[in-house]
């Protein structure tokens, strides 16, 4: 369906609530991962081992089988205590949510974004939520992020009630740059990794040779590219992931429905590619959204 639906949904996406009304028959992502090789990361010892169950990261030093390497992700357990998750979910529930696809809800801070046609707007954003100032706070904590400027913060929402979920995909490599920042504020979930076998064409991946990797992270992938593997990576509660090189350039990531199992809220950042923010001395435009990207208040604008 290429309309917009009311529960948000358009084009290929749906959730529970539009394939009931309009009688949609959504592919099974789960049934056809579990056909291929799957292994699960242990952030304990940065390898992945075989199996599904994203559990298994809990058996450490314990694992079974012959593990693969799977570089280009970070996680950090505990990033947040239960009692700033708690407060954290209070203060998002307070901030107006506005319906997205696949079952999701969103809160967005940032520039409106024309991936197509490579272009942004300020609009409305004029600062980040002050309740979630402690969260990029503590991200000067960890070295992998201690230079890290956020420009766009969005809150999601999955509800099992609407059997949300996010298809696989890369995101953007026109302006977001080389480190994906997720934080799971409430839930146990996990992301699972695919090789991206497509064109670079898709998700502007062309983009990417056209800067040097500041972080310099390998991303040459070392899996062949027909071979049907997937990694699953834990994202319990409190919990942050980056993902960058490999993983960021040359998998693609989606949230099953069946690992939403209860509420989950995450928080998702993202930062400036090289040459924006190598131009945001005479960029005036990026320039000013570095300069709202650093601003913390209580009446902050969804866009």
């Amino acid at each position: 369906m290429e309309t917009i639906r009311p529960c948000g949904c358009k084009g290929i996406r749906s959730c529970l609530l539009c394939e009931r009304e309009y009688n949609i028959v959504k592919p099974n992502l789960t049934d056809y991962f579990q056909k291929c090789s799957s292994y699960v990361y242990c952030p304990d010892c940065d390898l992945a081992w075989p199996g599904w169950d994203a559990d298994l990261y809990k058996t450490h030093p314990d694992h079974q089988g012959t593990p693969i390497e799977f570089p280009g992700v970070y996680i950090k357990l505990d990033f947040l205590t239960s009692c700033e998750t708690d407060s954290l979910v209070s203060a998002l529930e307070e901030i107006p949510w506005e319906t997205s696809q696949s079952g999701r809800r969103k809160q967005n801070f940032g520039p409106k974004c024309n991936f197509k046609k490579k272009k942004f707007q300020l609009g409305s954003f004029n600062g980040f939520p002050k309740s979630t100032q402690f969260v990029q706070q503590k991200f000067s904590e960890l070295p992998i992020l201690e230079d890290y400027r956020t420009v766009e913060q969005c809150t999601l929402e999955y509800d099992p009630a609407r059997g949300a979920s996010i298809d696989p995909h890369i995101d953007d490599c026109w302006i977001w740059g080389e480190r994906i920042v997720t934080v799971n504020v409430l839930g146990n979930s996990v992301l699972t990794m695919s090789p991206y076998l497509g064109p670079d064409t898709k998700y502007n991946l062309k983009s990417v040779p056209e800067y040097s990797i500041t972080l310099k992270f390998d991303i040459e992938n070392k899996y062949e590219e027909n071979e049907n593997i997937v990694v699953r990576l834990p994202m319990p509660e409190g919990s942050l992931m980056v993902l960058y090189g490999i993983a960021r350039y040359k998998w693609e990531h989606s949230v099953l429905r069946e690992d939403i199992k209860s509420k989950r809220i995450c928080l998702a950042y993202r930062e400036l590619t090289p040459p924006y923010l190598s131009n945001s001395r005479s960029n005036e435009e990026i320039k000013e959204l570095l300069n709202r990207a650093s601003i913390f208040r209580g009446n902050a604008t969804v866009i």
